[in-house]
Order: C-alpha cells, then structure tokens, then sequence
C-alpha cells in the first residue's frame, strides 16, 4: 500500500482527501496552524485552544462515517453565544481540554468519525502568521493577511511568532511517504505557513518521495493578482530552497463565463505558463457540483461553484502514484 501524505490547510486538503480516501492508500494530512479567522480565531482566543477548523475539514474528508455524522461535524450555529460556532470546533476544543492534547483529541475525533488516515498538526505550538509588507505595515495574523489586497506591492518578511517546534509526526510522514501532494490552496494562507515551521522545508528537499503541486484554479486579488502556474512554484521556491517538485497538476478545463465574471472582483483565473514543461499534467479538474463544504465553511456562496472537483483530482495522482 502506497503511502501518501497531503500537505496544506483546510479545504484544499478537504478536496484532495476525499478523492484520494476512496482508494487504497496509507493516508497522512498535516496541517497548517495558522488559522486565525472566524469560530476558530474566536476558540483560540477565548480558550487558548490550537486552531481546530482546518483540521476538522480534514477529519470529515477521511471520514466514512455517514452523511449525516459529516453534516453534523460542518454544522454551524447561527444564533446566539454560540453564533458563527461549527460543532465540530467546539466538540475538538474540548476534547483538546479534557485530554490535555490537542494531538489527542485529534485522534479521539478522528476514532469517532471513522476516519481513514491521519491528521497530524504541523505544530502544537500556538503560533501567530505575520508579514511585513514593503510599505513597512505589518498584517498580524492569517485573517487580516487572506483578506489583504496590499501583498501585491510586495512584502519584505512572513513569519510565525513565536518560532513553533514542528510536529516530529509531521517529519515522519514526509520522510517515509512514497508521495507527497502539496496543495491546493491559499499560497499566503494555507500553504505557505507550513513551510515556516523549521524542518518542513529540509525534510521536502530530502524526501525521496514523488512531490506533486497542485495549482490553485483561481488567483485572490491583491495577493497573487495575475500569478501564473511559473509564479506560484517561484514562490514556494523561497521557502523550499529548491525547486521540489516532480510533477505540477494543472486544471486545463473552462468555466462557464458567468462564473468567471462572477469571479472579476475576487481574481482571474490562474494561467499556465509552463506549458513546455515536462513535469506540468494538465487536466480538466473542474468540479460542476456543489461542494459538501459550501453551504457550511464558504465565505461566499459563490466561491462553491469554481472549484477542484475531488474525483478529477484524485484520479490525476492516482495515475502518478501507478509509476511509483
């Protein structure tokens, strides 16, 4: 059984395990700790809790329990103290508080909800994303950087503070898996904050697993305005070191135009600019359903419409994983 590790954030994560859990894999997701948005920044700081909502989408993906214990997990309140609240980010802080592990109550969750995988934590340490933009203004936190429109101009610095010690799990999993799969998701966001935590980055380099990059099919306004396929793998090169990756997964399928002009305010379609590439696999990932996650963790409805259908994805990597 060919083991397989899905590095990123919350519903990047979510779409490439949902396909990838329907085959015969040995299953590994880690995560981001950055989330500070929403019911989890709430959690974090009322509790002192680690960020539970990426690593929920992630349990409900791995998930075979039923639909309905799924929909429970997403449900979110929408009146009252517990307004804005998903029961699973409750029900994951407190068991963070009961076992006095946030890693344990991962996997108590995970027990509950049948999962097939693992969900590791990159850290378990409380970190904080920050960036340094060129004008010298600091965006504290992952929610005021995924909504900034001022990264295009350029940043000197991003950061985690305090310096986390990575999940030694984490290390494990990449050094032993026979494939690594990185993204998709917010580059700022989601992604990039993994490769902050020290030992992540080295262990990529020295992996002998095949690394797949999956391109984001859209860019956000104001921080990868107009980024091509070649801009994002420059980008994750900062961080790397090196150029990791062995294969690149691109969508090449059209949405229709109502969705694209939907879309004009947020950002453009990500283009592919590596053609030539022999390491590029292109490939319509468009997904014409509505996502399980969209009427539950979107912050616009619309978003739901353009986005990775998971079947795609997964039989796109899961003819890589044949060469293996």
């Amino acid at each position: 059984m060919k083991k397989v590790v899905v590095i990123g954030g919350g519903t990047g994560n979510f779409v490439v395990l949902s396909g990838l859990k329907n085959y015969p894999l040995d299953l590994s997701a880690i995560v981001s700790m950055a989330d500070d948005g929403g019911s989890t920044g709430v959690l974090r700081d009322e509790l002192g809790v680690l960020p539970p909502g990426d690593v929920r989408q992630c349990l409900v993906a791995l998930s075979d329990s039923s639909r309905l214990m799924r929909n429970l997990m997403n449900y979110r309140f929408e009146n009252g103290g517990l307004g804005g609240h998903s029961f699973g980010n409750l029900l994951l802080s407190a068991l963070e508080k009961v076992t006095g592990s946030f890693e344990k109550a991962v996997e108590e969750t995970g027990r509950i909800m049948n999962i097939k995988g693992k969900v590791i934590p990159v850290t378990t340490h409380q970190v904080r994303l920050k960036m340094i933009l060129n004008s010298g203004k600091v965006l504290e936190g992952e929610g005021h950087i995924y909504t900034s429109t001022e990264i295009e101009r350029g940043f000197s610095s991003i950061y985690l503070e305090p310096i986390p010690e990575v999940n030694k799990r984490a290390i494990d999993e990449i050094m032993n898996a026979d494939m690594v799969v990185f993204g998709p998701g917010g580059l700022y966001t989601s992604l990039i904050p993994n490769l902050l935590v020290e030992g992540v980055a080295k262990a990529l380099r020295e992996t002998k697993a095949k690394k797949v990059f999956i391109v984001n099919l859209m860019n956000r306004r104001g921080q990868t305005t107009n980024f091509k396929v070649g801009d994002y793998v420059r980008e994750i090169k900062r961080f790397t070191g090196i150029d990791v990756f062995d294969h690149i997964l691109v969508n090449s399928g059209k949405p229709k135009k109502e969705l694209i002009e939907m879309y004009a305010q947020e950002g453009s379609m990500v283009e592919n600019d590596l053609i030539s590439d022999g390491r590029i696999v292109a490939a319509d990932l468009l997904s014409e359903q509505k996502s399980e996650m969209a009427s539950v963790d979107m912050l616009a409805k619309h978003r739901a419409f353009i986005r990775h259908d998971s079947t795609k994805v997964a039989t796109e990597l899961m003819q890589i994983v044949a060469h293996l």
